[in-house]
């Protein structure tokens, strides 16, 4: 357990509620977040639907934080927001720590492109003197990480990393290297990303990768369902609050879990589509228990990066049943249970990874593992996995795992246990 590292927070800000608690009530109850967007519908985009996250019903304090947030793209504000809740819950003051040994890692896979898209549209309408002098400090992809650090105080190393929808992932496994590497005592991690916008809408539609349910938005995302026609496209926030163990037992905090092993790889198959053997998902899975030091016969529990694609989900149960096998830990029928957040919160792109991570984390401490909103029953390439569905289901979780797959071939696997 030496070389574990803590979670000893979370902040979330997603579709299914601004807060941890919002959030995992609403994944708990399976209540999809998909609607028909207004903004897309008044821009003619292809597909419509989205996963959103709610506005603050209270109006900004110009003069406090809360104002502050309004020059940033939607993405860095999701991100602030979830830092002060990660840290309030962590027990964790800024100012009370050592700066240069507090490090910030955040993913993203598009940076500020709804700050980017909206300043297009005024330079295209109205010419370059109509431009935010905010602009290139709101949409470059690394100010996210950097304006999280000005408002810690923080001085040890920021970096956002980009692996797509892998991003939020990538960013908690480069945490935990700098923390075993006794870079750092305290890491922020996690992914934000804010890709609801014309573009990347009608970018994703001409890919095929949306669904086009809007007959019934709130059950178009349908991970490893039989009539599943792709994501909803969503946005929001996740962040990990992550500590050397012996730093976070010398203040008495008490760990939610351990991040005790991660693994990542890269497909080298084709730029948008998964290794059909679903290779460098086992691979990295393979990574992960080895760091843990466990194997695939104790995992209880895996949260599937179930993006409700025809070709992710199969790939993913394929390898889920090749590693596991049918009969797998005993924790049921075929092996560990398993489950998307993806049917409730939409595909939030670069922050799925982490806010995933959050969602396992939370079933380990819990003991309650979310239904896959949208799922009626699986076909062919998706059956004979362990699905969690209908209603949330009670179980002990000791080992779980946290699947995410990004465009270009990125796999990782972060592995948690149970304090």
């Amino acid at each position: 357990m030496s070389d574990d590292i803590a979670v000893t927070g979370i902040g979330l800000v997603t579709p299914g509620g601004t807060g941890t608690e919002a959030t995992w009530e609403t994944v708990c109850a399976g209540r999809a977040t998909a609607r028909v967007d207004p903004v897309l519908t008044e821009a003619g985009a292809p597909v419509r639907l989205a996963c959103r996250v709610a506005p603050p019903a209270e109006k900004p304090d110009e003069k406090g934080v809360r104002g502050r947030l309004w020059r940033f793209d939607p993405a860095t504000r999701f991100l602030l927001t979830a830092a002060r809740e990660a840290l309030a819950s962590a027990g964790l003051e800024p100012g009370r720590w050592d700066p240069g040994r507090v490090a910030v890692v955040v993913g993203t896979a598009a940076g500020g492109v709804a700050t980017l898209e909206a300043q297009h549209r005024k330079l295209l309408a109205s010419g370059p003197r109509a431009l935010s002098p905010m602009t290139l400090p709101a949409f470059l992809p690394n100010m996210a990480a950097g304006q999280l650090a000005l408002e810690l105080g923080c001085t040890g190393p920021a970096l956002q990393t980009s692996t797509a929808c892998a991003s939020g992932a990538t960013a908690i496994i480069t945490a935990a290297l700098l923390l075993r590497a006794g870079v750092c005592d305290v890491a922020v991690a996690g992914g934000t990303d804010a890709m609801v916008t014309p573009l990347c809408a009608s970018a994703f539609a001409k890919l095929g990768a949306l669904s086009r349910r809007e007959d019934g938005p709130g059950g178009a995302s349908r991970p490893f369902d039989r009539d599943r026609d792709g994501f909803v496209l969503g946005e929001g926030c996740g962040l990990l609050v992550l500590e050397r163990t012996a730093h976070a037992a010398a203040r008495t905090a008490r760990p939610l879990a351990f991040l005790a092993g991660s693994g990542a790889t890269g497909d080298a198959h084709h730029a948008t589509a998964p290794h059909p053997g679903g290779a460098g998902l086992r691979a990295a899975t393979a990574l992960a228990l080895a760091g843990a030091g466990r194997t695939p016969g104790e995992v209880d529990h895996i949260n599937a990066h179930g993006t409700s694609t025809a070709l992710n989900d199969a790939v993913e149960a394929t390898a889920i049943r090749e590693l596991y096998g049918r009969g797998g830990n005993g924790t049921g029928p075929e092996g560990p249970s398993v489950t998307s957040a993806k049917g409730v919160l939409g595909h939030t792109m670069g922050a799925a990874g982490a806010i995933e991570a959050a969602l396992t984390v939370l079933t380990v401490v819990r003991g309650t593992v979310p239904p896959t909103a949208g799922f009626t029953a699986p076909d062919a390439a998706t059956a004979g996995i362990d699905l969690v569905h209908g209603a949330a289901r009670p179980q002990r979780v000791r080992l779980a795992l946290s699947h995410s797959l990004g465009f270009g071939g990125h796999n990782t696997v972060l592995a948690f246990t149970a304090v």
